[in-house]
């Protein structure tokens, strides 16, 4: 499924991290950027696309509904700008609660962060 501009915008598995050696090494490079609800941790990689690991704590959503959500919006925002990151391993991981919090505000925090690394 490709976007009318022809760029592969599918979320295949070779996009995602899933292995705890995976996940472990980008906590292990210690950079990250920080948002209102959600903290970005990326280390470079060898690949030449980007990846990514969602993570949202129980302890910082409670129903599984709102966790199933939050994964949702970060993989919705990752597969339309995953082409135009630089080739990264990335985990967004939930840091602050949501109860409260709008859509609209959720999007905005992930779409922001997602923007900062583009640029970093």
């Amino acid at each position: 499924m490709s976007s009318p501009s022809g760029v592969d915008e599918r979320f295949l598995s070779a996009y995602r991290l899933c292995k705890t050696d995976e996940f472990s090494s980008v906590f292990a490079f210690r950079r990250a950027l920080k948002g209102r609800f959600f903290m970005i941790h990326y280390r470079p990689n060898e690949l030449a696309t980007a990846r990514l690991g969602v993570v949202v704590a129980k302890k910082l959503a409670k129903h599984a509904n709102v966790r199933n959500l939050l994964k949702r919006i970060v993989r919705e925002h990752f597969r339309k700008i995953r082409a135009s990151l630089p080739p990264q391993d990335l985990i967004v991981r939930l840091h602050a609660p949501v109860r409260g919090a709008t859509r609209a505000a959720i999007n905005e925090d992930v779409a922001q962060l997602f923007g900062r690394v583009q640029r970093s």
